[in-house]
C-alpha cells in the first residue's frame, strides 16, 4: 500500500509531520509519497521527511500514485474525481460541509472524517477535535492577552498595586478548559459558564469559579456535546452572562453544538455594556458565533471592545498542531491497516463506522446521514 500526505491550500498545518513517517512504515506501508512543500508553513521542510525515509515529489504524483491519502482540509471535485476506490482520511466537517460529503459519494471515494469520531475513551487518541481545540484554547488567551490594555496578573510594585484581569469563559470543553487552565497561569481570576453540570467539577478543579444556570437540557446520548436548548434556558443564561462579561475584562467564547448553529450567549447589547478595552475572542465564528456582533475571520472594534472571530486558531500554531494531528491520524490506521499493511475496513468496529462518511456510495456515518437527509 502506498500512502500520500497532501498539502493543505488554505492551512498552514500538515497531516503529518517527520516524525511519523517512521510510524507509518512500521504499518507496512510500501512508500510514502509526501507532496513538496507540505510541511514548510509548519516548520517541516521536504529534507526533514526524506531524511525519514519518504518520498517527495508533486500533487499529481501523490494523488495519482498514492492508494491512502492523508490531509488536514477537504480537497476540491476536480481533484474528487481523480481518486476513485481510493480512501481519504482528514477532517471534514461534514455536520456541516455537507457538499463535500456528496462530492465523495460521487467520486467514489471512501472518505473518514476524524471530527466526527464517537466520544468514547477508546476514540481518546484519535479525536482530532480535541487536540485543536487544545491548541486554540491556549492561543485563544495568548491572543486577548495581546489586545488587553492591562496585565493578566496582579502586581504588587512600588508605583502601586496592579489588580488582576478578569477572565469569563464561555463553553467548558476541550477548548474551555485550555482558556481557564492558561488565563488561570497567567494570573487572572477566571470564571466558566456551561451547560453540562457534568463541567462543573473540571472548572472547579481548575481553580475557576463555575457560574451556575439552572435548568440545562442534557442528553446522554449526546456523547459528551453540549445539546440544544429551550427559549426560556437561553433567556435565563444570556441574563446572567450578560451580568458577568460586564464586570470582565475577557471574554472567550467557545460553546458549540455539533452540526448546528452556535449559540448567542453575548448579545450586542452586553457588549454595548462591557468595559472600553475589553476583549471578545469568539471561537465559534465560523458556526455564527456565541457573539451576537462577531465577523467571521475579522477583528473589529464595537464600543471600545476589541472582537477577534477566529476558529481557526490552531493553524496559527501549526508546528505542534500538526504534531497532535499526525499521532491521531495513526492511532486510527493502526485500527484500518492489518498486519500485512492492507486497508481492512472492519464495519463492525464503531470508530471505522462512526467516522466513514462515504464508501461505496453510502455514508455510514449516522448524524452525517441523519443530516443529509433532512438537507436533501
Amino acid at each position: 500500500m502506498v500512502i500520500g500526505i497532501l498539502g493543505e491550500k488554505a492551512d498552514n498545518r500538515v497531516a503529518i509531520t517527520p516524525e511519523h513517517i517512521q510510524q507509518l512504515s512500521g504499518l507496512k506501508a510500501e512508500k510514502i509519497l509526501v507532496e513538496s512543500g507540505a510541511g514548510n508553513n509548519a516548520g517541516y521542510p521536504d529534507s526533514l521527511y526524506q531524511e525519514k525515509g519518504a518520498v517527495v515529489t508533486d500533487r499529481a504524483s501523490v494523488l495519482r500514485d498514492a492508494d491512502m491519502l492523508l490531509c488536514i482540509q477537504p480537497i476540491g471535485r476536480q481533484e474528487l474525481d481523480s481518486l476513485k476506490g481510493k480512501v481519504l482520511v482528514g477532517g471534514f466537517n461534514p455536520l456541516v460541509n455537507t457538499d463535500f460529503v456528496k462530492d465523495a459519494l460521487g467520486a467514489g471515494v471512501s472518505a473518514f472524517s476524524l471530527d466526527v469520531i464517537p466520544r468514547t475513551t477508546r476514540a481518546q487518541a484519535m479525536d482530532i477535535l480535541s487536540s485543536m481545540a487544545t491548541v486554540s484554547g491556549y492561543k485563544a488567551v495568548l491572543v486577548a492577552a495581546s489586545h488587553l490594555p492591562r496585565f493578566f496578573p496582579m502586581f504588587m510594585t512600588a508605583a502601586g498595586t496592579i489588580t488582576p484581569a478578569k477572565v469569563l469563559v464561555l463553553g467548558a470543553g476541550v477548548a474551555g478548559l485550555q482558556a481557564i487552565a492558561t488565563a488561570k497561569r497567567l494570573g487572572a481570576v477566571v470564571e466558566a459558564s456551561d451547560v453540562r453540570q457534568a463541567a462543573r467539577e473540571e472548572v472547579l478543579s481548575l481553580g475557576a469559579k463555575f457560574v451556575d444556570v439552572e435548568g440545562a437540557t442534557e442528553d446522554k446520548s449526546a456523547g459528551g456535546y453540549a445539546v440544544e436548548q429551550t427559549e426560556e434556558f437561553k433567556q435565563r443564561q444570556q441574563q446572567a452572562v450578560q451580568e458577568h462579561a460586564m464586570k470582565s475584562d475577557v471574554v472567550i467564547c467557545t460553546a458549540q453544538i455539533p452540526g448546528r448553529k452556535a449559540p448567542i450567549l453575548l448579545l450586542k447589547d452586553t457588549v454595548a455594556h462591557m468595559k472600553p478595552g475589553s476583549v471578545i475572542i469568539d471561537l465559534a465564528a465560523s458556526t455564527g458565533g456565541n457573539c451576537e456582533v462577531t465577523e467571521d475571520g475579522k477583528t473589529i472594534q464595537v464600543n471600545g471592545v476589541t472582537v477577534v472571530g477566529d476558529s481557526g486558531l490552531a493553524a496559527t500554531m501549526p508546528y505542534d498542531a500538526s504534531k497532535m494531528f499526525g499521532k491521531n491520524i495513526i492511532n486510527f490506521l493502526k485500527i484500518m491497516i492489518d498486519k500485512d499493511g492492507a486497508i481492512q475496513l472492519n464495519w463492525e468496529d464503531d470508530l471505522i463506522t462512526g467516522t466513514c462518511i462515504a464508501h461505496a456510495g453510502e455514508i455510514r456515518n449516522e448524524r452525517v446521514k441523519n443530516i443529509m437527509q433532512v438537507s436533501a
